[in-house]
């Protein structure tokens, strides 16, 4: 019947559980992997996972209707990083201005979407981020879901 019986693991909750491990250094996998890629490239493979599961956050904040905010983009850089083959940069942004006048400027790390990558004045929407007041996250252009 199943009553009793633990509920089996899907392959995609197995392989998320996994990468949290390695990106929490926690677990075997976590502690194999720190071990044997040294302090600087393990430190990039957090980096990755935390740019990974931002967007993954930004995509719940989206369905539950957070208020997104308009960001007009200054530059972009390319930090040679891909993610599920979709490139990690740098953005600067300057929040759209308001009546005073004023812009606030801003730099991010984030993921893009290989087919929509941001240019020198796009307009994209930014998303205040619950975990670190006062930081942003990217939630893309607004014309893609």
């Amino acid at each position: 019947m199943g009553i009793f019986r633990k509920r089996q693991q899907t392959r995609e909750e197995r392989a998320a559980e996994i990468a949290g491990q390695v990106a929490g250094g926690k677990g075997f996998y976590g502690r194999a992997t720190r071990a044997f890629l040294g302090g600087d490239d393990f430190a990039r493979v957090q980096e990755s996972m935390n740019a990974y599961n931002s967007g993954l956050g930004v995509q719940q904040l989206l369905a539950m209707g957070a208020p997104t905010i308009p960001a007009v983009v200054v530059s972009i850089g390319d930090t040679g990083k891909l993610v599920n083959f979709d490139p990690v940069v740098d953005l600067v942004v300057d929040l759209v201005p308001r009546p005073s006048g004023d812009a606030e400027r801003i730099s991010l790390r984030t993921i893009v979407s290989k087919l929509r990558i941001p240019r020198a004045g796009d307009q994209v929407l930014l998303i205040a981020d619950p975990a670190r007041p006062g930081d942003y996250l990217y939630a893309g252009d607004g014309v893609t879901p």
